[in-house]
């Protein structure tokens, strides 16, 4: 019965005529069905212009060659907030919270560097210890033989934990941060936690008032190495607005949350539905260095990015016009053929793994990828020294978003302890 479903699936998807394709429904991500039309747009109409009933008319760009393009012409592509921003969601002038993100150089430039301290490779092998004492606390503490979910039991943990390291936050408040997270992420049309936008904007008030008791503790303190001193320190940032402030803030949470929390769930998805490779990194611990990055090319946590061009610009053969919303599909591009080989195969042993754009590309290039990959290192280091196998027991329960890609919950169990442990 599902091969007939999925079979009449993609018939439906062939049917379908290419100007009523609209890759940003966020049922298509929830049901994991948007890589079937995805698969269409890059054989048929790799930059593709839909008219959404909600988000007005956008170009859909599918292909890795063409994504790097977009990228590579960020004086032609703008992220900036005042232009659309970064997101193919617009948000009333009452919610734009500028970062450095949806920021074009020289503005981006300077307060990106104002960060870059946190992520370098000196401070991050600092870090390593700690995220090894905090994967290990949580991982000791799971149940054996009973089912449980991974996206809060483990997912949601580790990143809360080492979000309040990297900020300095409270660590008894730490749940407030992937909270604030969704708060920033979400919508009501969505399954997550946002109920309704008054909700949204209440909780992120909240959150930036926090976020400015704490700064106002710091930026008159001596310098620190987290990432509010950080901010509060740096002249490219310290006369911002609480609003600015609050949109760094989030950039940050998210970026934290968000991406690595749903690269940790994805990733033991893959092992699942690939038990292959899941027994190829037993019989092979040393295979996590290559694995991660597979994990996150795999799940491609944030499913795109959105420009908006400044000036006309031919795209794949189509003419872009000044104004035009630009949508770079990542999920796409790490699944297309012509630049991954078997792209939707698990390979954890892949020769070049990190070859995938879930980071991004060119200036915008996720700023924290190297903590991201060392969480999870890190974390499947400790998982193979205690677990031989954790077995995901029902079907996970996905986001409802266009956006990020990721997982509400996953039911899952551990069948045994390793002999060791």
């Amino acid at each position: 019965m599902e091969l007939q479903a999925a079979q009449a699936l993609r018939e439906e998807v062939r049917a379908t005529p290419l100007d009523r394709i609209d890759v940003s429904k966020g049922y298509l991500f929830q049901e994991d069905i948007v890589e079937l039309y995805f698969e269409r747009l890059r054989r048929e109409a790799p930059v593709h212009l839909c008219n959404s009933r909600r988000y007005g008319p956008y170009w859909s760009v599918t292909t890795y060659r063409h994504i790097v393009e977009v990228e590579q012409h960020h004086e032609v592509f703008s992220s900036d907030i005042r232009m659309g921003g970064i997101a193919l969601a617009e948000r009333p002038p009452t919610e734009m919270f500028p970062a450095f993100i949806s920021m074009d150089p020289p503005r981006h430039t300077t307060q990106r560097k104002a960060v870059s301290p946190m992520f370098t490779q000196q401070h991050l092998a600092g870090l390593e210890d700690t995220i090894r004492h905090h994967a290990a606390d949580i991982l000791d503490g799971l149940p054996v033989g009973e089912e449980f979910d991974w996206v809060r039991r483990v997912s949601v943990e580790l990143t809360a934990r080492m979000l309040a390291v990297l900020f300095d936050f409270p660590f008894e408040e730490r749940a407030k941060l992937p909270w604030w997270s969704e708060m920033a992420t979400g919508d009501p049309d969505g399954n997550g936690a946002v109920t309704s936008w008054e909700m949204r904007i209440a909780e992120l008030e909240a959150c930036r008032d926090r976020f400015v008791q704490l700064w106002n503790e710091r930026v008159n303190a001596e310098p620190r190495p987290d990432l509010i001193s950080m901010l509060a320190h740096s002249p490219a940032t310290r006369n911002m607005t609480p609003d600015e402030f609050l949109g760094n803030v989030i950039l940050l949470t998210v970026g934290g949350n968000d991406t690595t929390r749903n690269s940790i769930s994805g990733g033991l998805l893959a092992l699942n539905r690939f038990p292959e490779q899941y027994a190829k990194l037993r019989a092979n611990p040393g295979l996590v260095a290559s694995m991660v990055p597979e994990m996150i090319r795999w799940q491609t946590p944030l499913a795109h990015m959105r420009r908006t061009a400044k000036q006309d610009y031919v795209l794949g053969g189509q003419q872009i016009r000044a104004g035009d919303k630009v949508v770079m599909w990542y999920l796409s591009a790490n699944r297309d053929e012509e630049a991954i080989e078997q792209p939707h195969a698990f390979v954890i042993d892949r020769p070049r793994p990190k070859h995938h754009l879930a980071f991004g590309f060119g200036i915008h290039h996720c700023v924290g990828n190297r903590l991201a990959e060392m969480q999870l290192r890190v974390l499947w280091e400790e998982i193979l020294k205690r677990y031989p196998v954790i077995e995901v027991t029902g079907t996970p329960v996905r986001t409802k978003s266009n956006f990020v890609h990721g997982f509400i919950s996953m039911p899952v169990r551990i069948p045994a302890r390793a002999a060791a442990h």
